[in-house]
This record gives structure tokens, C-alpha cells and sequence, in this order.
């Protein structure tokens, strides 16, 4: 009996009674617990968020910033209310904290009492971070917290563009200021280079100046040395003046004290003497020819009288302690006296040697009468001259004192401006120096002050003025300049959709695994009579794909028209799930017909090992290692990976891939089946008395 006949008997079984119509019912109906239940189960939870109970606690006092109020914790908590996500429940924190902890609410978000302070204080000098509060229970629902994190992400986000927004337009209005100010600052640059300009070209001549205030400060202190040296000279000179005059006057009163009162006693006879002698010589000269008998007598008179003064001026000045200065008047005296008497002598010897010359003994004569007349003109007032000379002696001295401490506070004061003009020389030099430096500096400065003025006008040139509508513009991209510019080249429009290339396989690998335990994997017809191998693997195999098919037809009529999975290839992925049906009942079959009752839970086994590796859910990648080496050696794997380019699109290269390992594993699996069924021809003791029956 061919194969189809035999894969016939073995499905007509079902139909003579309502027990086995009910199973196979069943049997086909059964991949919709796991296929259409499970994703129906959690089809769209994102889109169901809004029936999560969260509890909202709006602490937030508000504040104030440049004049405006400030109540960022009311406009989220606004926001929030009129969002799809979260059912929100405005409540008191401490009624937010007991609901979390006794599963009333899945999570809490508080907004706290600083919130809007914190984010205001980013226009001020000590900016702090607004912090949302987020508390998550995950003994109340792990999944919850984690698709809190994303939502309450979003919220922070908003949150903080909207600060941003505020801070950033505060700053393009800086922008504007600073523009303003920098032409300001451009146009005072230019009249800071003209002011310079001038500055530099009154450096230059001060520079010049100086140089020559250098010049005449050093003549100054040269000229000032040599007259510190003549006031040095000035002041020991005046200094022995001064002591020269103080000796004398000191002497001269001395002696004044004493001659005083015999030049008062004697003044007429010193007179009388006088006038004797210039009328003598008078005489004489008038009457020279008597002079021979004249001539002894007046000599004899002119010594007497010579004696007379002689003798009173050896005992009145020529002692050691009287100067002669003081006996001036009296020497003249005497003198004059003794000149007359050498006259009066000579004459007697001319005349009576008659050898001189007449001619000049009248000269002499008249020398002689002169003097003597003066000394007899002056004789009556000797002791005022002495008494005058005495006073201008002293009236000498007192000048020569004030001299000498004049030269000496004048040496002192030059002194002084000597060591002044040197400093002060010192100090043009240094003038001059720095001058230079000035005129030096002042022209760099003129230099760097146009390079300041020409840098200030291309700055404001480059300084951005925006106006009201750019700003806004500006602050708009730079409160968010980076958006995920997200684009799905094959989306799935829903979790449900996500999820199906998992749970599809696994409803049908279910359907195959329950099949074969109605449905026996090699029929015992064909065993019994002896039937070649192959046949006998065929005719178990065949009904359980035909089985597979069914089963597959009502579960994706049931997800497409009940449930909403939208396929981008519904034909081929029917068609391809046909495949998989097949290749699923070839490999159940196989280790039900090798394995026996054990295959059960051999069946189960590789079905968990599927599961784990296939990555239905997350990347194989983030498993152990274990289930990475797994991966390409099951069918599951390339079964979802194809399924997820048929349902949500994407090239066929995968869906290729899987096709030819779904044959090979069912032509792998035929083949061990029919081995095995070569090895269920032959009757051995573990058949008869098997060691597990299930």
C-alpha cells in the first residue's frame, strides 16, 4: 500500500466517532493557545499605558526669574494630565509612597518643591539641576519600570529643552547686547587710536625735551660742583677772615683803651708840634737863603720835637701786646716829626755843605710843610679817628662774622643743590629713558590700538544680532540639536507584530509535539506487512503535515482577521509556514520513532533549547554563550529570523537561507525515521517488554 493511501487510514480514524472528531478539533486548534492567545495577550501594551495606575506628586512652590513666575512643576503636571500615557493620580507624596509599596500605583513621579527654583537658577551666577523623582516597585511590575524609564526620559527631556529654550534666549539677547556694546567699544577704539596718536606725538616731544633738560641738568651739576667747591673755598676764607677780624678787633680795643686818653691829653701839643713844623718848613722854604744861619736851629727844634714824639710813642705803642693798627695816627706823628728832623738835618747839612741841591729841598720842604699842616689839621680830632677806626674795626668784624656764617649756610645750600642737581640729573636721565620707552610704547600702542579698533569693528561684524523671530528660531534648535532622526526601513506597527516570527513556530512545533502523541509515528500497518522503510516513514509523516497545514491555515486566518497581524508577504509566509510545519513533524516524528517514549521528552526538551536560542525576543548576542553556539545549529532559528522578512518585510536572502535548511532537516529527519523504522521491523526484547511507556 502506497504511503498516501496509508497517511488516509490513519486520519479517517478520527472520524468514526465524536471523541477523536473532538481531538482532532483539538489538535487543530491547539497552536491558537500559544500563537493567537499569546500575542493577542499583549498585542499593543504601549498603546494600553494609559490604563496603568501612576501616582503623581506635584510638590513645586514655583518661582521667580527676571520679573516672571516660574511654575514648571504645574505646566508638566499639565502636560502629563493630557498625555495618553499613565493613568495619572494626583495625590499627596505620602499617599504616593504607600500606594507604590502596596501595588495601588505601578510607580510614582515627583516633581519637588525646588524643581522650578533649581531650573530658573540657570540665568543666575550658581546654576543647580531640576531632578524628577521616579519610584519604582518591581515587585509590583518589572516590565512597568522599565517602560517607565523610557517614558519618564521623554518627560525629562521636554522638561529640559523647555529650560533650555528660556536660558538660550536669554543668551542670543546677550548676543545682541554684546553686538551693541562691541560697536560702542569699536567707535570708542577709534577715538582711543586718534587720542594715542596725539599722545605719541606728545611722548616724542617730551622725549626731546627731556634730552635737552638732560643736557642743561648736567651743566647744572657740573656748574653747581665747581661753585660747591668755590662756596667750599668762600666759607674757609670768610672763616679766616672772620677769625683774622676777631683777633684784631679784639687787639684794637685793647690798645683803644689805652691810647684813647693820651691822644685826648696830647692833641694840642701834637698839634702845636705840627704846626711848627709846617710853618717851620714854610719858613724855610720862603727863606732859603737864611737857611745857612737858620738852618742849625730848626734842625736843633725838629730833632727835639722828634724826640718829643719818639718818646711818647715808645711808651705809649711800641710794646708787643699794642697793634699798630691802632697807632696809626700816632705813628704818623712821629714819623712826620722824624722826617722833619732828617730834613730839618739834611738841610742843615746841605747848607752847610753846600753841596745840595735847593731845588729839590724846596720840593722836600714843601712834602714836609704838607704833611705837617695835615698832622696839625688833624691833630685835634686824633682820638675820634682812633675811636672811628676802632668802630669800623669792629663793625669789620661783626660783617666778617656774618660773612663766614653766611659763605658757610651758602657752601651747606650749594652742597645741598649740588647732591639735588645730581639726582635731579639722576632722574631726567631717567625721564629721558623712559621717555623713550613711552614714545616707544605709545607706538606700538598707536599700532595695536588700530589693530584693537579694526579687530572690535570685524567682531561686531561677526557677533550675531538676532531678532525676536530668529532668536526663537535658534532657540529652538539649540534647546534640541540633536533629534533621532529615526527611520524604520521595515517597522513593526506593534509589539504584537514584533513578537509573532517567536510564537508562530512555537505553535507549530506545539501542534506537531501533541500530534504525534494521537497520531503514532510509524504506522504499525505498514510495519507489520512488511513495508519498505521509507514508505513506512512517509505514511507516519504525511498526516501529521497535513495536520500542520491545517493547523497553520487557522492560525494565521485567526491572527490576520481577528487579531490585526499585518503580513508584507501573506502568501509566502503561509506557504513558508507550511514548511516549517512539514520539517517540524519530520523532526518530532523522527525522535518519537527512535527515542520511543522518551522521544516525548526529548521533544520537549529541544523545543526549550529552541526557544532560548532562536533570539526571538533579545539579540541571541546578549545570551550566554551556551545559546550563541546553539543558534546555527537548530531550525528554529533561521524559522524566526525568515519570518521577520516575510511579516515585516525586508530581503529574501534569510527566508532563502531557511528554506533549504528546513529541507535538509526534513529530508535529515525522513531519513533517521525510516532507519528507524528498518530497526522497528526487527522484534527484539525491549520491544516486547519495554522499560518506559508513556
Amino acid at each position: 500500500m502506497r504511503s498516501p493511501r496509508l497517511a488516509a487510514l490513519e486520519l479517517r480514524r478520527f472520524g468514526r466517532g465524536k471523541l477523536p472528531r473532538a481531538a482532532l478539533v483539538a489538535l487543530l486548534l491547539l497552536p491558537l493557545l500559544y500563537g493567537a492567545l499569546y500575542l493577542w495577550s499583549f498585542w499593543d501594551p504601549y498603546g494600553r499605558l494609559d490604563r496603568v495606575p501612576v501616582a503623581l506628586v506635584n510638590d513645586d512652590r514655583g518661582a521667580t526669574a527676571d520679573g516672571k513666575r516660574l511654575t514648571a512643576g504645574d505646566d508638566i503636571t499639565e502636560g502629563l494630565r493630557d498625555s495618553d500615557t499613565f493613568e495619572w493620580h494626583e495625590v499627596s507624596a505620602e499617599r504616593a509612597h504607600a500606594g507604590v509599596e502596596d501595588g495601588t500605583y505601578y510607580l510614582s513621579l515627583t516633581l519637588p518643591a525646588d524643581f522650578s527654583r533649581r531650573i530658573a537658577s540657570s540665568a543666575g551666577d550658581s546654576p543647580e539641576t531640576g531632578a524628577l523623582q521616579v519610584r519604582t516597585n518591581d515587585a509590583n511590575n518589572y516590565i512597568v519600570g522599565q517602560i517607565s524609564r523610557t517614558v519618564f526620559s521623554e518627560v525629562r527631556t521636554a522638561a529640559s529643552t523647555k529650560a533650555s529654550r528660556s536660558f538660550l534666549d536669554k543668551i542670543f539677547i546677550s548676543f545682541s547686547d554684546i553686538h551693541g556694546r562691541t560697536v560702542e567699544a569699536a567707535q570708542g577704539a577709534d577715538k582711543l587710536n586718534g587720542g594715542i596718536g596725539k599722545a605719541e606725538k606728545g611722548s616724542e616731544d617730551l622725549a626731546d625735551g627731556l634730552k635737552d633738560a638732560r643736557t642743561g641738568s648736567a651743566g647744572l651739576a657740573k656748574g653747581l660742583k665747581k661753585l660747591d667747591k668755590g662756596a667750599g673755598d668762600l666759607e674757609s676764607g670768610s672763616r679766616k677772615v672772620a677769625d683774622g677780624t676777631r683777633t684784631l678787633a679784639d687787639k684794637v680795643n685793647a690798645v683803644d683803651s689805652r691810647i684813647s686818653p693820651f691822644l685826648k691829653d696830647n692833641e694840642k701839643s701834637i698839634g702845636d708840634t705840627a704846626r711848627l713844623v709846617a710853618d717851620s718848613a714854610e719858613v724855610i722854604r720862603g727863606h732859603l737863603s737864611t737857611l745857612v744861619k737858620t738852618a742849625p736851629v730848626a734842625a736843633d727844634g725838629a730833632r727835639t720835637a722828634s724826640g718829643a714824639l719818639d718818646k711818647a710813642y715808645a711808651d705809649r705803642c711800641e710794646k708787643p701786646e699794642v697793634p699798630d693798627a691802632a697807632c696809626g695816627e700816632l705813628k704818623k706823628a712821629k714819623d712826620a716829626a722824624a722826617d722833619v728832623a732828617v730834613v730839618a738835618d739834611d738841610l742843615d747839612t746841605l747848607v752847610a755843605d753846600r753841596d745840595g741841591d735847593l731845588k729839590k729841598l724846596r720840593g722836600d720842604l714843601a712834602t714836609l710843610q704838607k704833611q705837617a699842616r695835615a698832622l696839625a689839621d688833624r691833630a685835634p680830632h686824633l682820638s675820634e679817628d682812633v675811636a672811628d677806626a676802632v668802630s669800623r674795626i669792629n663793625a669789620l668784624d661783626k660783617g666778617a662774622q656774618k660773612v663766614a656764617a653766611g659763605a658757610d649756610r651758602l657752601h651747606t645750600g650749594i652742597g645741598t643743590a649740588r647732591g639735588g642737581a645730581t639726582d635731579l640729573d639722576k632722574g631726567v636721565g631717567r625721564l629721558s629713558t623712559g621717555a623713550d620707552d613711552l614714545n616707544g610704547g605709545l607706538f606700538k600702542l598707536v599700532d595695536g590700538s588700530e589693530k584693537l579698533a579694526g579687530g572690535l569693528h570685524d567682531g561686531a561684524g561677526q557677533i550675531p544680532d538676532y531678532d525676536e523671530k530668529a532668536r526663537d528660531a535658534r532657540t529652538s534648535v539649540m534647546a534640541d540639536p540633536v533629534r533621532l532622526a529615526s527611520r524604520d526601513l521595515h517597522k513593526a506597527p506593534n509589539y504584537g507584530t514584533g513578537f509573532a516570527p517567536y510564537f508562530i513556530p512555537l505553535s507549530l512545533w506545539v501542534g506537531a509535539m501533541v500530534a504525534y502523541m494521537l497520531i503514532a509515528p510509524m504506522n504499525r500497518r505498514a510495519l507489520a506487512a512488511g513495508a519498505p522503510a521509507w514508505r513506512i516513514a512517509l505514511a507516519g509523516w504525511l498526516p501529521v503535515a497535513a495536520i500542520g497545514g491545517l493547523q497553520t491555515a487557522a492560525l494565521m486566518a485567526v491572527l490576520h482577521w481577528a487579531v490585526g497581524l499585518e503580513m508584507a508577504h501573506a502568501t509566502a509566509t503561509v506557504g513558508f509556514l507550511f514548511l516549517v510545519a512539514a520539517c517540524f513533524a519530520a523532526i518530532v516524528q523522527w525522535l518519537n520513532a527512535r527515542f520511543g517514549a522518551a522521544g516525548r521528552i526529548l521533544v520537549l526538551a529541544l523545543l526549550m533549547l529552541q526557544l532560548t536560542s532562536a533570539g526571538g525576543t533579545y539579540p541571541v548576542q546578549t545570551s550566554p554563550d551556551f545559546f550563541n553556539a546553539l543558534h546555527p545549529f537548530l531550525p528554529m532559528s533561521y524559522v524566526v529570523e525568515a519570518l521577520r522578512r516575510l511579516i515585516t518585510g525586508g530581503g529574501p536572502g534569510p527566508v532563502w537561507q531557511a528554506c533549504a535548511v528546513l529541507l535538509a532537516f526534513t529530508a535529515g529527519a525522513l531519513a533517521l525515521t525510516a532507519l528507524s523504522a528498518r530497526r522497528r521491523q526487527v522484534w527484539t526484547l525491549d520491544r516486547l517488554h519495554p522499560e518506559l511507556t508513556l
